[in-house]
């Protein structure tokens, strides 16, 4: 894996605590929901106790619904097993100053067991799983991801009150690129954006997209751990920074009937000198080399035809709640086939630049994914094309809403379905975390299963 500089080195830390400007660390992991979850600890006792042993936390952090509630069916966490801790070590090749609050820093936590071995089920150490795998055959994976989120102009406490009803969007019409929509809201935006610069990440650009007060913030695409890692951090510090502004933001994949609220994946590889492995140069021979289409390296095309081959299998990694699977409508932007193409924005996997930049772009997540489960997949489904020689299908250079493609799983329950009986899924992230995840979508459509909606209520009420 690909040396990483934090953007805060302990030294620094400690010489910001002992001049005040630092008083509290806060030592969290990102849970299955894609959350932090962790604690905030006085600066001094963080750097004399926890720097060097780490805390504790109750291992039912990863075995609960979205509302914390204890549910059944892990087998790492139970009340038969008394709910007892884990480990939180911290990876200081993560720890960062958090602008959004002041006097504070934070770092990202691996989570182990008491005899030292990691948690499998945890996020970040699925994802480090298959890093390690990757890193056999001597590449890294370098990754972006685009999130997108809708703001309003009401406070967290207030859209919960009202149920989230009646809500008053920052933009009353499509923004899409619009520098005047953008404008309205670039209080909060300029926020986030320079105070993720100043967590050490390398902010790019904000734009407006489709649905009434949506708007994207991208990041340069950093190493696959990096990215996941301030993706996670971003998500939070975007909510924190919109509450103290009297306003909320939700990336959650479907808000309304508009469009939702995407979070694309750019992934690519290098090798161990750090070139690029997708780009393949013409006429040259071995793995990099070839006259692949759009110029694609045989890896690339093996890597590809990988992600197409596991994508219903896998989708569950890429939308793992209720909620992800309606934004999947044709002629939404949001894919519904299992098909590829050159810059084409209506397939699951678009294959987008040119050169050093040649790598493809996975549409399926939406706001709501947790990327490291979702990078995971990509790498584990790529080394299945790769270990297999997989070719990709036939190239879509048109509508592929239209198209005879396989369908993208139109359910949570369809996609809990596909993962469970998924050889490769089993394969590639062993029988535990397979058995771990498939609770975890059992929980979430149970809870739909017996919920009643605001849909039914005004559907039946009086008229049924």
């Amino acid at each position: 894996m690909a040396d990483r500089t934090p953007p805060l080195t302990v030294d620094e830390l400690r010489r910001l605590v002992d001049s005040g400007e630092v008083d509290t660390v806060v030592l969290a992991f990102t849970d299955m929901q894609g959350r932090l979850q962790g604690k905030r600890f006085a600066a001094r006792f963080f750097l004399d106790e926890v720097l060097e042993h780490g805390t504790e936390g109750c291992n039912y952090l990863l075995a609960v619904d979205v509302d914390l509630n204890t549910v059944g069916g892990y087998a790492m966490s139970s009340w038969e097993r008394g709910y007892g801790d884990f480990a939180m070590r911290p990876d200081l090749t993560t720890l960062r100053r958090t602008p959004w609050n002041p006097g504070t820093a934070l770092v990202t936590a691996d989570l182990a067991w008491h005899d030292g071995s990691p948690v499998l089920a945890s996020p970040r150490q699925i994802l480090r799983r298959q890093l390690d795998r990757l890193a056999e055959h001597g590449w890294s994976a370098h990754v972006g991801t685009e999130l997108e989120f809708i703001v309003f102009k009401d406070s967290y406490e207030g859209a919960w009150n009202r149920g989230y009803r009646d809500m008053t969007p920052a933009n009353q019409y499509n923004g899409d690129y619009s520098v005047l929509g953008t404008g309205r809201v670039e209080p909060l935006l300029r926020r986030i954006r320079n105070e993720m610069g100043a967590a050490g990440m390398t902010v790019e650009s904000a734009k407006g997209e489709c649905n009434l007060g949506q708007h994207e913030i991208a990041f340069r695409y950093d190493e696959a751990l990096t990215t996941c890692d301030q993706h996670a951090v971003y998500k939070t510090g975007a909510k924190e920074i919109a509450a103290q502004e009297g306003m909320a933001l939700t990336f959650m994949a479907k808000y309304d009937e508009r469009e939702g609220n995407s979070c694309h994946i750019h992934l690519s590889l290098r090798d161990e000198a750090g070139r690029p492995v997708f780009a393949g140069a013409p006429g040259a021979p071995g793995a990099h080399g070839g006259d692949g289409p759009y110029g694609m390296s045989r890896v690339m095309r093996h890597f590809l035809a990988g992600q197409l081959a596991a994508l219903r299998e896998f989708t569950l990694l890429y939308a793992p709640n209720i909620n992800s699977y309606k934004r999947f409508r044709p002629g939404s932007f949001a894919p519904t086939a299992v098909a590829w193409g050159p810059d084409n924005r209506t397939c699951a996997l678009r294959v987008v630049g040119h050169g050093h930049s040649l790598r493809f772009e996975n549409r399926l997540p939406g706001g709501d994914v947790n990327p490291y489960l979702a990078v995971a997949g990509m790498v584990a489904a790529g080394l299945h094309g790769i270990e297999e020689e997989l070719e990709p299908p036939e190239v879509c250079t048109g509508n592929a809403y239209r198209g005879d493609a396989a369908h993208v799983p139109a359910t949570l329950r369809e996609a809990a379905a596909l993962w469970e009986t998924s050889p490769l899924a089993k394969a590639a992230f062993g029988d535990e975390v397979v058995a771990h995840y498939l609770n975890m979508a059992r929980v979430e459509q149970d809870a739909y299963d017996t919920a009643v909606t605001d849909w039914e209520r005004y559907r039946s009420f009086e008229r049924m």
